[in-house]
């Protein structure tokens, strides 16, 4: 609909425009970007400019009802989609596959090292929260006896 369809080099190109940027309007990029900016932006625009027009006007209480239960179902969550594609596809598997249930870990000397708040820079930390680091020691660490030793050295 919003494409062209004239074959470059007939010289009926529109605008009198080159046979490249003929071909280039061919595409119907351009048709795209116009109907995006008027069916997305404009509307954007008003609300901003008129909010509580925009918000008391029936249609709109409508539509956002119908957003909100769309959300609500978790079908506009485009993500879940692509990570049970990649999941399929790469054929991932739950993490105690890769690396172990704890007690796997613990039997193998490859216990969870405690962490407290000052040990751990840049995640989660602080209202009590202590997280555990999860998987192999570093290998300067020396074997784990036990599950003791590690909470000794917490």
């Amino acid at each position: 609909i919003t494409g062209l369809n004239i074959t470059p080099g007939e010289g009926e190109n529109i605008f009198g425009v080159s046979d490249g940027a003929q071909a280039f309007l061919n595409y119907g990029f351009q048709g795209a970007v116009i109907t995006t900016i008027l069916a997305s932006i404009t509307w954007q625009l008003a609300a901003s400019a008129f909010p509580l027009a925009f918000l008391n006007n029936p249609v709109t209480y409508i539509l956002l009802c119908i957003a909100l239960f769309l959300e609500w179902t978790g079908l506009s969550a485009g993500a879940w989609v692509l990570a049970r594609v990649m999941k399929k596809v790469t054929k991932l598997q739950y993490d105690e596959v890769y690396v172990g249930t704890p007690e796997e870990r613990l039997a193998n000397n490859h216990a969870d090292k405690e962490l407290t708040p000052d040990q751990d820079v840049g995640h989660l930390t602080g209202g009590g929260f202590t997280g555990h680091l999860c998987g192999s020691h570093d290998a300067l660490d020396g074997p784990v006896k036990s599950k003791d030793a590690i909470d000794a050295a917490a």
